[in-house]
């Protein structure tokens, strides 16, 4: 058995793409999972004013320094707009439905039903709308994925003191939906030719717009001290700017189902940060759930060795 001789210079392959679009997606997810730990230095701050002022001034960064290419490509921004302005309304939606559910049911909780619901959903809307066929691969990922936010979830049923666990993972389904909703929508627009940095940007910095009148009434909190001004800071320049410019570039070089499996590191990082940061505990159900989850980002991440063509 011999190799097949070759016929010229093989096609690029797509894996380092992928392979960078996902770390961009890791370190959105990692930067994400620190919200609820970074919110806990502010319990005088309500769910809404933290989720208006991160996505709110975090939008209109990301609007700012894309403001250029806005403008260049707002012809084609104006065909898009009823996925701009689909969009918007999820980036304005999510925020408030995320923080609302970590604070009624539990960091944990919260992030794990908001985060761990987005890929189904984002995959049955690439169904409905896109047409796309998921793999045998990535539906294997996602379910140890979503097994992993299940253990976890469920170890953290009996501690913390969650005042509202169902409202709060109704929210936390809602929270998933719109992250689905604003990640097909911006990847669509991509897909049509709008750069990464404008489709975000123009989406994020609409959102941002529909936030404002939510910080007006709600964020003179963030006034009362040093701390809470500081976490507001935080949130907007850390998770909500840098985090959804990764995420962007992320979703620019994979599709959105892989973009939202990745995600599912964010609860694991918000687990950890609660056990060594604020003091919770987790117990062994939980860590095996956190280890089911690096699982799924190894398998749905990593490129599989390539087969050699051999012939007689």
């Amino acid at each position: 058995m011999t190799s097949a001789p070759s016929n010229g210079p093989a096609p690029s392959s797509p894996q380092p793409r992928q392979t960078i679009g996902a770390l961009f997606c890791l370190f959105a997810a990692i930067a994400w999972g620190t919200t609820g730990t970074a919110a806990t230095f502010a319990p005088g701050v309500s769910p809404l004013a933290i989720g208006a002022a991160a996505m709110g001034i975090g939008g209109a960064l990301q609007a700012l320094i894309a403001y250029k290419g806005i403008w260049t490509h707002r012809a084609a921004l104006r065909r898009e707009r009823m996925a701009l302005l689909v969009g918007a309304v999820s980036v304005a939606i999510y925020p408030l439905a995320f923080y609302a559910s970590m604070r009624l049911a539990g960091v944990t909780v919260g992030t794990v039903i908001s985060i761990g619901s987005a890929p189904l959903i984002s995959a049955l809307i690439e169904y409905a709308l896109d047409g796309r066929r998921l793999t045998v691969r990535w539906a294997i990922g996602a379910a140890i994925g979503l097994g992993g936010i299940g253990l976890l979830s469920l170890s953290e049923s009996g501690h913390g003191t969650a005042s509202n666990v169902p409202l709060g993972a109704l929210l936390g389904l809602v929270a998933g939906g719109t992250y689905a909703l604003y990640s097909w929508t911006a990847q669509r627009m991509m897909r049509r030719d709008l750069p990464p940095r404008v489709a975000m940007g123009a989406t994020f910095g609409l959102g941002g717009l529909l936030l404002l009148p939510v910080l007006l009434i709600t964020g003179a909190s963030f006034l009362d001290s040093a701390g809470n001004l500081a976490v507001g800071l935080y949130m907007a320049l850390v998770p909500m700017f840098l985090g959804y410019l990764a995420f962007g570039a992320g979703l620019a070089r994979v599709p959105a189902s892989m973009a939202t499996t990745i995600t599912l590191f964010e609860p694991v990082v918000a687990a950890v940060l609660a056990v060594y940061v604020v003091g919770e505990t987790l117990p062994a159900l939980g860590w095996l759930g956190v280890a089911l989850i690096v699982a799924c980002l190894l398998w749905t991440t990593l490129p599989w060795p390539r087969r050699k063509v051999l012939a007689a």
